[in-house]
């Protein structure tokens, strides 16, 4: 069984006990989160696709951690300018075990 959710502007398509990093949620480790934004449920029965959510079907997950990804660098040069400039930058991310698909 498969679900298409919708989290922090961008989709992720999940299965029960797949291991998913997604945009910064406010919860904390050992935290049950439900997502009501079902965008496609699928299994053995079909797939069903909402319009444009599928009603009554929600994914519940497990927080495992709040984490940073690793580091982006930002560097801006001109040009025989002597003028250089260098940023770094961890988005933060929030680690989650899909624990079970309810496809109501």
């Amino acid at each position: 069984m498969f679900a298409v959710i919708r989290t922090g502007g961008k989709q992720y398509r999940v299965s029960p006990d797949t291991v998913l990093k997604v945009e910064k949620l406010d919860a904390e480790a050992g935290a049950t989160v439900t997502f009501t934004d079902v965008l496609a449920v699928g299994g053995e029965s079909g797939t069903t696709i909402g319009a444009p959510l599928v009603a009554g079907a929600t994914v519940t997950a497990t927080v495992i951690a709040q984490d940073r990804l690793d580091t982006v660098i930002i560097f801006k040069k001109r040009r025989r300018q002597n003028s250089r400039r260098k940023n770094g930058h961890r988005q933060p991310v929030t680690v989650l075990r899909i624990a079970a698909i309810n496809a109501a």
